[in-house]
């Protein structure tokens, strides 16, 4: 069993409304369990949202609102799923604020990727939760 960002399952909870189901994902959910999980949306967040990315330790919105809460809220909700299941490994979409595994925005909403974690990501490796994303399949 393992955590799976829900949009790779097809889940449209990503922040424009839309999914990004992942056909290698989607095979993998048919051989073993994968428990869709949506970070922001476990963080109070709302579908669809403003587009969000990590800037200087916080997470803004490209309006400047500061989110910080609602996705550490919702890592922290991520986390506790993991540990109530026994969870040890989780699949998480790349790039994301909240799910990007060694790659995300730069903090400009220029489309720019620089080297780093999301919100999740960080606290489930921090947790001992082994995280690899869509592309590492």
């Amino acid at each position: 069993m393992k955590l799976c960002s829900a949009c790779l399952l097809g889940i449209r909870c990503r922040y424009d409304g839309a999914s990004k189901p992942d056909p290698k994902v989607i095979n993998m959910a048919k051989l073993d369990a994968l428990v869709p999980i949506c970070p922001e949306q476990l963080g109070g967040l709302p579908t669809p949202r403003r587009p969000n990315e990590i800037r200087s330790k916080k997470v803004v919105t490209d309006l400047e609102d500061d989110v910080t809460h609602q996705f550490n809220r919702g890592a922290e909700e991520c986390l506790n799923i993991a540990k109530s299941l026994g969870i040890t490994e989780a699949i998480m979409k790349q790039n994301s604020p909240s799910c990007g595994c060694g790659k995300i925005h730069d903090g400009t909403f220029s489309g720019r990727i620089i080297k780093g974690d999301g919100i999740t990501t960080a606290l489930l490796k921090k947790n001992g939760i082994n995280v690899i994303t869509e592309e590492d399949l």
